[in-house]
């Protein structure tokens, strides 16, 4: 199985995804250090990437889905904003659970303007919640819940 925690900066997909792949015995991989040079440099100019400049990211992030897949699984922390992002992401297959790391704005630019040393400026908090197309068929968790709770609440539903 292929777990994707998703959502917009600073909801904490990789402090969930990194703690959630210890509890599953996962290995933790960051969409984030996929990135291309080129976009990396965009986003730090405050300048939101396009459809077309996520295309070959994602495209190289599904066939990674592949490699982890067969080797037993992963815990995946990536944007996956739009739906077809996400199936894209899903495209190479059918073992793949999206986490949907929900918090209101407020929040999020409180939790971003605490973050160091991140690519990603606060100032595309809005492009990416314009851009976010909330998933009907992922697990919904809010961010406002203390990291502990998120766990156990994602446990019980990926045990479910």
């Amino acid at each position: 199985m292929i777990y994707i925690v998703m959502g917009v900066s600073g909801c904490g997909k990789s402090t969930v995804g990194k703690l959630l792949g210890e509890k599953l015995s996962l290995p933790f991989y960051d969409a984030d250090d996929y990135h291309f040079p080129e976009s990396i440099k965009k986003m730090q100019n405050g300048v939101p990437l396009t459809d077309e400049d996520r295309k070959p990211w994602l495209t190289l992030l599904a066939d990674k889905i592949t490699l982890w897949e067969t080797a037993g699984g992963a815990v995946l922390a990536c944007s996956s904003l739009k739906q077809i992002y996400r199936d894209i992401l899903s495209s190479t297959t059918t073992v793949v659970k999206f986490i949907y790391l929900k918090g209101d704005k407020g929040l999020l630019h409180s939790r971003l303007s605490s973050r160091e040393s991140h690519f990603m400026p606060e100032t595309l908090l809005d492009s990416q919640l314009r851009t976010l197309e909330p998933p009907a068929d992922a697990i919904t968790i809010s961010i406002e819940n203390s990291l502990d709770k998120m766990l156990v609440q994602i446990l019980k539903e990926v045990n479910a």
